[in-house]
C-alpha cells in the first residue's frame, strides 16, 4: 500500500470508528463497510428525522466510495436504488456542491461551498440530509422530479411517500429506527452531566475545605482522595509539589517579575487535530 493510500485509510479508518460509536455516532446514518478488508468502501442508511418532512421514516441505501488522495479529492455519493429528487440522478449519482472538485471553470459554485480537505465524512452526511429536505432546483439533477416539486407538489409527495414506504423493506434485521425524541442526546442526560460537573465541583471546595482545617491543625497530609468518576477523561498534567511550596520574600526589592512569571506558568494543553496532521503529511509526500 502506497503512502499516500496508507495515510487515507488511517484518516478514513478514524472516521468511521467515530461516526459507528454508539456514543459518538450521528442517528440519521446506519454506516457498514462493503468488505470489512476496504475501508474505501462505505455503505450507509440515510434517515430523516425531521417528523415533517415527507422523507421521514424512510430508511434510504446508499453507498459512498473514497478515492486514494482522500481527503484531498471529494468521495463520491450514490443512492442503492435511485430515489426520486430533483438532486439525484436517475442512476442514484447525488449532485451536491460540496461533493464538486473546487476550482472547476465549469461550473459558477463558489469554492466556500465545494469540496476541501478539510471536510470531513461527517459534514458531507449532514449536508446529504439538508438537501433531501431542501432541494436545490435551480440546478437539478431530475428535471421532472424538479418539475414536479415546484408545480405538482401533491404529485411529488406521493411519490416519495411510496419511496419511503419501499425503503422500510431494507432495514437491517433488528434495526430499530430512531426517533427525533431518542435519538439526540436527552434532557435527562444534559442533566445527569450537569450534576456530575457539579458534583465534582463541590468535592473539590470540600477536600480544601478539609485542607485548610488539617493544615490549621497541624497535619502534614496533602493527598487528595478522588473518586474514579470525579477524575473521569482528565487529561491534563498535575503541577508539580515543588511549586506549590515557591516561597517569596516581601523584601526582597530585586526580585524579577518576570522570572516569577516564568517559574509559575501554566502548562499549555498540546492538543491538535489528528485530521490536520493526517493532512500536512500527505502534503509533504
Amino acid at each position: 500500500m502506497s503512502g499516500r493510500r496508507n495515510t487515507a485509510a488511517n484518516l478514513l479508518l478514524r472516521q468511521y470508528r467515530e461516526l459507528t460509536d454508539p456514543k459518538k455516532a450521528i442517528p440519521s446514518f446506519h454506516i457498514e463497510l462493503e468488505d470489512d478488508s476496504n475501508i474505501f468502501v462505505w455503505n450507509i442508511g440515510v434517515m430523516v428525522l425531521n417528523e415533517d418532512s415527507i422523507y421521514h421514516g424512510g430508511f434510504f441505501k446508499a453507498q459512498m466510495r473514497f478515492p486514494e488522495d482522500f481527503p484531498f479529492s471529494p468521495p463520491q455519493f450514490r443512492f442503492t436504488p435511485a430515489i426520486y429528487h430533483p438532486n439525484v440522478y436517475r442512476d442514484g449519482r447525488l449532485c451536491i456542491s460540496i461533493l464538486h472538485q473546487s476550482g472547476d471553470p465549469m461550473t459558477d459554485e463558489p469554492d466556500a461551498e465545494t469540496w476541501s480537505p478539510v471536510q470531513t465524512v461527517e459534514s458531507v452526511l449532514i449536508s446529504i440530509v439538508s438537501l433531501l429536505e431542501d432541494p436545490n432546483i435551480s440546478s437539478p439533477a431530475n428535471v421532472d422530479a424538479a418539475v414536479d416539486y415546484r408545480k405538482n407538489p401533491d404529485q411529488y409527495k406521493q411519490r416519495v411517500k411510496s419511496e419511503v414506504d419501499r425503503s422500510k423493506q431494507d432495514l437491517p434485521p433488528g434495526f430499530v429506527m430512531p426517533t427525533s425524541e431518542s435519538a439526540y442526546i436527552s434532557n435527562t442526560s444534559k442533566k445527569e452531566d450537569t450534576e456530575e460537573s457539579k458534583d465534582i465541583a463541590d468535592n473539590f471546595w470540600y477536600d480544601s475545605d478539609l485542607d485548610d482545617d488539617e493544615n490549621a491543625e497541624g497535619l502534614q497530609d496533602d493527598s487528595f482522595d478522588y473518586d474514579d468518576e470525579d477524575v473521569y477523561n482528565y487529561q491534563g498534567t498535575y503541577g508539580n509539589d515543588d511549586e506549590d511550596n515557591i516561597e517569596f520574600e516581601d523584601d526582597d526589592e530585586s526580585m524579577d517579575n518576570d522570572s516569577v512569571m516564568d517559574r509559575k506558568q501554566p502548562h499549555k494543553a498540546e492538543e491538535e487535530s489528528e485530521d490536520l496532521e493526517e493532512v500536512e503529511k500527505i502534503g509533504k509526500k
